[in-house]
């Protein structure tokens, strides 16, 4: 059951089609939703405003898309020609203590939101959120993964680099496609839960040993572990899918040169599944609103 969040103002800002989700979901509880950058023309309790000082002004919080902002400081928005652009004299229009959503925040985001006196969520740092959305990144990385090799991934020899939330869920639906999946992490736990459950478990030191193996390289790791000396080592014919935040886990230049196929895959769930991933969205953010508004 939802809190009662009827006549609160918030603004949203940009985004993709799990954010049209989210403002459908969030205007039937009754909130004044204030709009740039989305197709939502037409929603009950949705005013689209031309551009973001409009949408900011008179908010009690303001959700920003998934991916937040990007390294130019210009809102992540697919539906607009023209760049929305975030900056601190907008920002300091809102009140002290204005809460900010975002799914994560690079340090610009960080940055702005702390000198402009404003409380930043990074919605998918709360464990049950980011474990449900990694249901649609594991079956999109699965799909691109299918479309960009020759083989099945039944019988494949597939890596999965990494076993936080995305890496468990992939690694699990790639074993029940019937690949023989080997899971790369650090933690000795983790690589125990790996052994149990009947896969390979490697350790970032004996990648280099049996990288050549791979068929397909799944990496989730936000950090260079796809190294030019451990793709030296890998088959030519490899396919890397990397779901790390943008600029991913992989070195692309290396790839490029040793003429290996590997594609940067980050935002998979707003592209393959934007409506399980704007529910998830609808879920979470109405009861993270009433605990930031003391609701």
């Amino acid at each position: 059951m939802h809190p009662d969040l009827q006549g609160i103002k918030v603004a949203v800002l940009g985004g993709d089609a799990r954010e049209i989700i989210l403002v459908s979901e969030l205007s039937r509880l009754g909130i004044k939703l204030q709009v740039v950058g989305l197709p939502v023309q037409n929603t009950p309790n949705v005013t689209t405003c031309c551009n973001i000082a409009d949408a900011l002004r008179g908010v009690q919080a303001v959700i920003l898309p998934v991916p937040g902002i990007n390294k130019d400081g210009t809102v992540y928005s697919i539906f607009n020609d023209q760049p929305l652009e975030l900056n601190e004299k907008l920002l300091v229009s809102l009140p002290a203590d204005t809460p900010v959503f975002a799914g994560f925040a690079r340090e610009l985001l960080v940055k702005m939101v702390k000198r402009c006196n404003l409380r930043l969520i990074e919605v998918l740092k709360q464990d049950h959120v980011a474990i449900l959305n990694s249901i649609p990144s594991a079956e999109g990385a699965v799909q691109m993964a299918m479309e960009a090799t020759p083989i099945t991934i039944h019988g494949s020899n597939s890596f999965v680099l990494g076993y936080g939330r995305t890496g468990a869920t992939l690694a699990r639906l790639l074993q029940g496609m019937g690949a023989k999946v080997t899971v790369v992490a650090r933690k000795e736990a983790h690589l125990a839960r790996v052994y149990e459950i009947g896969m390979r478990p490697l350790t970032y030191d004996d990648l280099l040993k049996h990288v050549s193996e791979a068929d397909i390289i799944f990496n989730t790791v936000p950090a260079l572990v796809l190294t030019s000396g451990v793709l030296s080592r890998a088959s030519s014919e490899v396919v890397i899918i990397d779901l790390a935040s943008p600029p991913g886990g992989t070195d692309f230049d290396a790839a490029e040169r040793l003429g290996i196929k590997a594609l940067l895959a980050p935002g998979l769930p707003g592209k393959v599944a934007p409506k399980t991933a704007g529910q998830i969205l609808a879920q979470v953010i109405p009861r993270l609103l009433a605990e930031e508004l003391g609701l």
